[in-house]
């Protein structure tokens, strides 16, 4: 049984939706606290609709923190917990997706999933998975979950850009050469990365610039 995501939205500035720009959070937050950067984004993708789910679970003494799934070096659960809240989010993700594309009268080629962190783990494992590819997927800070699996379980290979930090303390940079390697291992032809240089785990507006080239790109503005 999928859980009902809550979203937070942002019209598109044309007030006609030909893209849609889903913003998928990192762990501890809401979707709120990428929403804000749809007000950057708006007026370069003027048709474009941005929604940004809460993750469907809550943290204990985090009221307003969310998580896709359980992180045991966080929180001290077990492995096997963190691979059921995976496979669970992502089943309530693609819940989200599917009902979102036909709500919205948008084709997956019209959907960018926008990730950071956490968000990004997600990202890169739902997408693949599902049969029509989406526009792209834009990889903030996060890395590959499982990449040994992902040959044999690919489906689409959306096109896909990695962007990460340079000095990120949480998510190590190496993740992204090794996201990188596996993506094109499994046959992926258009992977991008960009690192951004003096930065932490989070965004950057160098990041941020060419995170929107590549949407524009993929979206066809």
């Amino acid at each position: 049984m999928t859980r009902v995501l809550q979203a937070g939205r942002k019209e598109p500035l044309s007030g006609t939706t030909r893209s849609v720009v889903v913003f998928l959070h990192g762990y501890g937050a809401n979707g709120a606290d990428l929403l804000g950067i749809a007000d950057v984004l708006a007026e370069h993708l003027p048709d474009t609709l941005f929604v940004a789910p809460d993750a469907p679970e809550t943290i204990p003494m985090m009221p307003t923190g969310y998580q896709w799934f359980p992180i045991p070096w966080i929180d001290g659960s077990s492995e096997e917990e963190s691979e059921r809240g995976l496979l669970a989010a992502a089943n309530d993700l693609n819940a989200f997706l599917d009902a979102l594309m036909v709500d919205e009268d948008v084709m997956p080629e019209q959907v960018v999933l926008f990730g950071f962190s956490q968000g990004t783990m997600m990202a890169l494992h739902v997408a693949p998975r599902r049969d029509d590819p989406v526009a792209g997927i834009v990889a903030f800070s996060g890395r590959l979950l499982r990449p040994e699996l992902l040959e044999d379980e690919v489906v689409s290979r959306p096109p896909v850009i990695l962007i990460h930090g340079d000095a990120d303390d949480v998510v190590p940079p190496q993740s992204l050469p090794q996201a990188a390697e596996a993506l094109q291992a499994a046959g992926w032809k258009d992977v991008y990365a960009h690192v951004m240089k003096g930065t932490a785990h989070g965004i950057a507006p160098d990041g941020l610039q060419v995170a929107l080239a590549f949407m524009r790109d993929k979206m066809n503005f």
